[in-house]
């Protein structure tokens, strides 16, 4: 019996011929056939399991415009959403969203049409545009991307319960405009062709945040616009804050730079047109633990007698929105 995400992945490959992304398919396919020889988590297959026990349905509406919204409980029965809430539980914990599915809410850690709404207003509009999401997480934004008109939306993300959480949506909402690659951006050859590159959530977790502007660049055809959205600190063109072992209890935050030097990273690579479009300080109502996430969340994080500071004693998080194109 074929795996499913062969043909996930047969899809993707289809939606790239006669596209500028065409050339692609000189390196994908080896990669992802090697990817699902020697890659997948240890759970992976029994997420495929549970994934095939989806019931199918049909929706009454999809809306991805003011919010990722399919269907309502007129739908199906009462039993049928309880077994597609119950499944969907299987795939916590659920971090970006929110989703909503026959009227389940699915409440994710992040209020993740927050930061859309404070992103998408400076954008160029995305109609009949191709978009890039690197570090995609569930493909919450991904999805508002379709809904803004792009003609194509691939997100990569090396984390495979976000690739399954994906898939689990578009189980109900089979678009084949819309596809997630379990990558990370240092496996994709310059493919120099997005029309738009967006990267939000993911600098600071990169040991190599100039190595990591340049490959976000080499995605991008000539003109083509990068939106980034990542943690700062205030300070001038000089300001980078490097966190000891952790920032918010998160070990793997490298280098937090100031709004000043993030531009001046930005046009050492070969940016132009570089703008800060929103500074924006994380709050505990959009980012915070939920059913779907029932783990520890912000608040946890931030020294309890001062939620201005991390309990590591460092800034609380703050994130900015740098608008730039590739010269």
């Amino acid at each position: 019996m074929s795996k499913p995400e062969a043909q996930w992945f047969n899809d993707c490959y289809k939606s790239l011929f006669d596209t500028p992304l065409s050339h692609w398919l000189q390196t994908l396919p080896a990669q992802l056939d090697h990817w699902q020889r020697n890659s997948k988590h240890g759970e992976f297959d029994k997420w495929c399991r549970l994934l095939a026990k989806l019931p199918s349905t049909t929706p009454s509406n999809i809306e991805l415009d003011e919010k990722v919204a399919v269907g309502s409980l007129a739908d199906v029965d009462v039993y049928t959403q309880k077994k597609i809430s119950g499944l969907l539980q299987q795939f916590m914990p659920w971090r970006k969203g929110p989703f909503y599915v026959h009227d389940i809410h699915v409440d994710t850690e992040w209020r993740s049409d927050w930061k859309w709404d404070r992103v998408y207003p400076h954008i160029t509009p995305l109609k009949n545009r191709t978009v890039l999401d690197v570090g995609c997480g569930s493909g919450y934004h991904m999805w508002r991307m379709l809904g803004q008109g792009a003609s194509r939306v691939i997100g990569i993300d090396p984390t495979q319960l976000f690739f399954i959480q994906f898939q689990a949506i578009k189980h109900f909402i089979p678009r084949d405009d819309i596809h997630f690659l379990p990558l990370g951006i240092e496996e994709m050859q310059p493919l120099n062709a997005f029309d738009t590159v967006f990267s939000m959530g993911v600098l600071y977790h990169r040991k190599d945040p100039i190595q990591f502007l340049n490959q976000l660049k080499h995605q991008l055809r000539k003109g083509g616009e990068l939106v980034l959205e990542t943690l700062v600190v205030d300070g001038d063109e000089q300001t980078v804050l490097m966190a000891g072992e952790r920032y918010a209890q998160m070990r793997n935050v490298w280098f937090l730079p100031s709004t000043k030097a993030l531009a001046v990273w930005l046009e050492r690579v070969g940016f132009e047109n570089i703008r800060v479009v929103d500074v924006n300080h994380t709050t505990l109502d959009e980012q915070r633990s939920t059913p779907w996430m029932d783990s520890q969340s912000l608040k946890d994080f931030l020294d309890p007698e001062d939620i201005t500071r991390t309990i590591e004693g460092y800034p609380a998080p703050q994130r900015a929105v740098l608008i730039a194109n590739r010269k």
